[in-house]
């Protein structure tokens, strides 16, 4: 597993540059793109394909070259390969055919997306692409609400503005993102400020319209007030009437990022003052 530059073309390693000429065989989702990389470095080998499309098909083809004592490289159009990239299935096989599998480090725009994000980097998540369909997408934003890490998505250029305004809608107007385009390239751009700010600026900014984009989003703040509210109450009476008394208190701390150690013993307070 051979990650190759994201842009910048120096960003491989020296090991990637090895691998990469005493393999057999390249397996590139996209030959003509790989073709570049290779010609740069003066690296000549046989390259085949894998991409969404015959990832299928090859996958036995491969594994039999693999069997054979075959060295098979992947690597993806640009960055790490598998993520959100083909190459799943023969990994997959791989380890099923008991041939061992090298990952090499390397270039990934979610990792170097998220170094300079200035948001927290401690806990986070990675969902790739958001649904292109308005509501899935809707729905998807929705789920991730709640969540307390830093969120990590790629978007289409075309997308942007739409998929900033959804998540300004959702998430609130004060919500903390960053925004990263052609990362590693010389037309790079990284901008954080809140989804107002953010919207505004890709609004007046056409350059924003273009190349690939990575969007991180700051995770829900943790509700740090020991007061139990009664919006917290009320969702958790209604959800104890469909489940157990530790699973709803369990999903309502979710819901609202409260503690629920502080909540459990607040029901079992109230619950001792009623018997009182």
């Amino acid at each position: 597993m051979v990650p190759t530059p994201i842009g910048n073309l120096l960003d491989i390693t020296y090991r990637s540059i090895n691998i990469l000429k005493n393999v057999d065989y390249i397996v590139s989702e996209n030959i003509k793109h790989t073709l570049i990389l290779l010609k740069y470095f003066s690296i000549k080998n046989k390259l085949l394909s894998l991409n969404i499309c015959n990832e299928k098909k090859k996958k036995n083809k491969y594994i039999d070259m693999l069997n054979n004592g075959k060295n098979i490289a992947i690597v993806s159009k640009a960055g790490t390969p598998v993520i959100n990239d083909p190459g799943y299935l023969l990994v997959k096989y791989a380890y099923s055919n008991n041939i061992r599998v090298v990952p090499l480090p390397g270039a990934c725009a979610a990792i170097t997306a998220l170094s300079a994000s200035g948001l927290k980097t401690n806990q986070f998540c990675y969902e790739g692409f958001l649904p292109k369909k308005k509501k899935s997408c809707e729905k998807k934003i929705y789920s991730l609400c709640r969540e307390l890490r830093t969120i990590i998505l790629y978007e289409s250029p075309k997308r942007l503005i739409n998929t900033i305004t959804l998540i300004k809608q959702i998430m609130g107007s004060k919500r903390k993102i960053t925004v990263a385009k052609e990362i590693t390239k010389k037309w790079e751009k990284i901008k954080k400020g809140t989804t107002k700010e953010i919207l505004s600026t890709i609004k007046n900014d056409t350059n924003w319209t273009k190349g690939e984009i990575t969007i991180l989003i700051s995770g829900k703040k943790k509700n740090k007030n020991n007061i139990v509210s009664s919006k917290i109450l009320n969702t958790f009476n209604i959800l104890k009437k469909e489940t157990k008394k530790s699973t709803a208190i369990k999903i309502t701390a979710k819901i609202f990022g409260f503690n629920k150690n502080i909540l459990y013993n607040n029901v079992i307070n109230k619950k001792s003052n009623e018997v009182d």
